[in-house]
């Protein structure tokens, strides 16, 4: 197959290109080669920029297109369009986060999605990320109709990532000490390794697949406590984890996602539950967690980290586990009677 990937330089889109070649595929990369200069080996690189600068695509054509790089619908619509005489096939990488209501564990791909009052701004943040991408998968089924394949993925982990929320963990863990972990042991978690993700999306292409898939996980495979094993396991140093309650984690105001990374709260359950039955039908695949672990502290170890974007910073750690410690002390209570 003939493959073009808008983005294709960073995470996701460099294990697409790397998944694509490994079978057999022509890969085109099409990015404004910010985030790395140097072309990638084995693959035509078209340097431009998809808001304005498409014409640098020339008169080419493709099989299919994987945008990995959409978070507005304008921009998003002017590709879709753009590429409609040129591709078979527009695969949008969008996210789980397009939905309305996490309150529920069980989301299915035709649960209601989030709306926006303004569907023109260009802010990405908590409060529009989601509504966001929602609109973009729009754009692409009002021009590709049944040519369209929509892919919301959970959390993407493993090697490579450059937002440090799974990376936390094992590097944390792998750190020693004292450990700051989210409530409890069978706290479910759900997020999808990178490699799994683009290797079948690319089956989904080769069999010219359309529609909408969710890509994480099984809902209660991972628990945290299963997690923090595996970091304990893969780390060449002893770590002690305690377990704090989400009701003093949030008295502590603790910031989930971002300060406990793929921590969610109990009112948020169905972030990290949603139903992957279709996907698994559809020939989607997990590796065993040991590996991802494995793999991304040795990744992480080789790419440190000068300034993570998420996790907790220690000194603030070792504030809410003193804390903890005083809250549960004999005697307190009374003596605040």
């Amino acid at each position: 197959m003939r493959i073009l990937i808008l983005g294709g330089s960073r995470f996701v889109g460099l294990h697409l290109v790397e998944a694509a070649v490994a079978r057999g595929h022509s890969v085109t990369v099409f990015n404004r080669g910010l985030t790395r200069s140097d072309p990638l080996p084995g693959v035509a690189n078209i340097r431009g920029d998809r808001d304005g600068g498409l014409d640098a695509l020339g008169d080419a054509t493709w099989d299919a297109v994987v945008d990995t790089s959409g978070y507005f619908p304008r921009v998003v619509r002017s590709a879709a369009h753009f590429l409609r005489d040129r591709v078979g096939c527009y695969a949008f990488i969008s996210t789980i986060s397009v939905y309305d209501d996490f309150s529920r564990p069980g989301l299915r791909e035709d649960a209601a999605l989030a709306t926006t009052a303004d569907p023109t701004v260009e802010v990405v943040g908590g409060a529009t990320y989601g509504p966001l991408k929602a609109l973009c998968e729009a754009e692409v089924e009002a021009v590709y109709g049944d040519r369209s394949l929509i892919v919301r993925p959970g959390l993407i982990v493993g090697p490579y990532d450059p937002t440090d929320r799974f990376t936390y963990w094992p590097v944390r863990v792998a750190a020693g000490g004292r450990v700051l972990a989210p409530d409890r042991p069978t706290c479910p978690t759900q997020f999808i390794d990178a490699r799994d993700l683009t290797a079948w999306l690319v089956t989904l292409l080769e069999r010219g697949q359309n529609g909408i898939y969710h890509a994480t996980s099984p809902a209660g495979l991972h628990a945290f406590g299963e997690l923090l094993a595996e970091c304990a396991a893969a780390a060449p140093v002893h770590a002690e984890v305690e377990w704090v309650p989400e009701r003093f984690l949030l008295e502590q105001s603790v910031v989930p996602w971002s300060e406990l990374p793929l921590w969610v709260p109990a009112v948020r359950q169905g972030l990290v539950s949603v139903n992957v039955g279709k996907a698994l039908a559809a020939g989607l695949q997990i590796r065993p967690l040991a590996e991802t672990v494995r793999d991304t502290l040795g990744w992480a170890t080789a790419n440190p980290t000068v300034e993570p974007r998420a996790g907790m910073a220690r000194q603030r750690e070792a504030a809410i586990l003193a804390a903890w410690d005083a809250a549960r002390r004999p005697g307190r209570e009374a003596s605040q009677s």
